[in-house]
C-alpha cells in the first residue's frame, strides 16, 4: 500500500481514515463520489420535510395518529440516511483511493423499498380519510 503524498506546509485532511489511505484518485471521480453523497443528504432532508410537513397534516385530519407514525418514520428515516450518506462517502473514497472495486449500493434498495411503502400506506390513509368525508 502506498503512502499518501503530502506537501511540506498542506494541513492533514480529516477524516484520516479516509484521506489517509492509498494515492489520490482523479479528481473527477472524487468529486462525482461528492455530489452522491449531497443528492443523498438533499433525500434525507427531504424525507424530514416531508415527515415536518405531515405533522401538519396530521392536525387537520380526523386520524391523525397514522399519520403522526409515518411523519415520525419518515424523519426517522432522513436523519438514519444521512448518516448513511456520510458512510458511504467514506466507503467509496477509500475504495477510489485504494483502486479498489466499489461497495454494492444495498442502501439504494432499502430507500426504495422505504419510499413505496410509505406512498402505499400514504395513499390508503387518503382513501380512509376521503371516504369518511
Amino acid at each position: 500500500m502506498s503512502t499518501p503524498v503530502h506537501q511540506k506546509d498542506s494541513p492533514v485532511r480529516r477524516p484520516v481514515s479516509v484521506y489517509g489511505v492509498g494515492e489520490e484518485p482523479d479528481v473527477r471521480f472524487s468529486l462525482a463520489n461528492e455530489r452522491t453523497a449531497l443528492a443523498w443528504i438533499r433525500t434525507a432532508l427531504a424525507l424530514i420535510a416531508g415527515g415536518v410537513t405531515l405533522t401538519t397534516v396530521a392536525g387537520l385530519s380526523t386520524i391523525p395518529a397514522p399519520l403522526y407514525a409515518v411523519s415520525a418514520a419518515a424523519c426517522t428515516a432522513g436523519a438514519v440516511l444521512s448518516v448513511v450518506a456520510v458512510r458511504r462517502w467514506s466507503a467509496n473514497e477509500r475504495a477510489l483511493r485504494l483502486k479498489a472495486a466499489l461497495p454494492a449500493p444495498v442502501h439504494l434498495a432499502w430507500l426504495v423499498v422505504g419510499i413505496v411503502v410509505a406512498a402505499a400506506g400514504l395513499c390508503v390513509l387518503a382513501v380512509v380519510q376521503w371516504s369518511a368525508a
